[in-house]
């Protein structure tokens, strides 16, 4: 239902954003008071209820990922958002002033969530899905659409198809996972111990413990690997060339994490390739339907308020995060 509360003329002039203004550490975080966006042309402006944290967050906080491309300081992270709609680009928009809605900002080109207000293009943005809290939608956007492209759109998943998965209980792997068993394939999961029983429930056929086994000893002839590690842990990319077919599909996803990813792909005679995510509200539509229906779940981690975002931080860079961490933003 749309909040009754959200009154498109009361918009304020400034916000609270959680901003940093040099990259570094999570010490970098800090709340500061800025104007609220001026939306243009096709863009809505939404009011933030909370915002996803991401790997590539702190990637970009850290001088990584996308930090190259911010020309503004300070600088709002943040891609995944749910929230109410504040303005629309012109009366008649299928969207109206108090809608919820979710989607996915295109940071750095514009501001990013972890703030109170977003202009937003509305190519980016999707209605809420009805049995979702603002919470909890905020951890679906980037993840499911980083998920969807790989397993639906470049691994084309279907019945038969044997897919293995890893760090399947991770923000993109859960959804990975639940995306590769309603396509029909068959999914092997690696996950830490904790998680195993996790990654049975999201629908993985086969689990490994990727703590006490070498994946390569237990699968072998896959169609399909779905890596989203790389090689930062103990080569699981190099070591994924051995448990593909010939001929078969090794879809990295992490920034960096294996340079020499096509090289090596190649000359073990695998088609190798790496995907990188974008905002696509068609294709969330068809998340948001599936999420609806019951056939996928989003699982939040850990909720923290946009105060405590440099701790959100540091718990993200741990790298035990069971699917997503969000943070309250409003």
């Amino acid at each position: 239902m749309p909040d009754a509360s959200a009154d498109p003329t009361s918009v304020p002039t400034t916000m609270c954003a959680l901003v940093i203004d040099r990259t570094g550490s999570a010490d970098e975080l800090h709340l500061a008071d800025l104007p609220v966006p001026i939306p243009v042309l096709d863009e809505l402006l939404v009011k933030v209820n909370a915002a996803g944290i991401n790997p590539i967050d702190a990637k970009t906080r850290a001088g990584k990922g996308v930090a190259a491309a911010i020309t503004t300081w300070p600088a709002v992270l943040g891609g995944d958002f749910s929230g109410v709609v504040a303005r629309v680009p012109y009366a008649d928009f299928p969207l109206q002033p108090g809608d919820e809605v979710y989607g996915m900002a295109h940071f750095p080109r514009t501001t990013g969530t972890y703030a109170e207000y977003l202009p937003v293009s509305s190519l980016s943005v999707a209605r809420k899905p009805s049995n979702l809290s603002h919470v909890e939608a905020a951890a679906v956007p980037l993840a499911a659409l980083t998920a969807w492209g790989a397993v639906v759109d470049v691994a084309k998943a279907a019945p038969g198809q044997r897919m293995l998965i890893h760090a399947g209980s991770g923000g993109v792997g859960h959804f990975a996972v639940q995306f590769a068993r309603v396509f029909g394939a068959h999914v092997t999961a690696t996950g830490s111990a904790r998680n195993l029983d996790f990654l049975r429930e999201l629908g993985a056929d086969e689990v490994i413990d990727y703590t006490s086994e070498r994946f390569e000893d237990d699968v072998s002839g896959l169609d399909t690997v779905i890596d989203l590690i790389g090689n930062v842990h103990d080569d699981t990319g190099s070591r994924s060339l051995g448990v593909l077919r010939p001929g078969g599909l090794l879809v990295n996803v992490p920034s960096g994490s294996w340079p020499t990813m096509a090289a090596e792909a190649a000359a073990a005679g695998i088609r190798g390739t790496t995907y990188k995510v974008a905002p696509d509200a068609r294709r969330l539509q068809l998340i948001t339907a599936l999420i609806e229906d019951g056939s996928v779940r989003v699982h939040v981690d850990r909720i923290f308020e946009i105060a405590d975002g440099a701790e959100a931080h540091r718990v993200l860079e741990e790298g035990h995060t069971r699917g997503k961490i969000v943070l309250r933003v409003s």
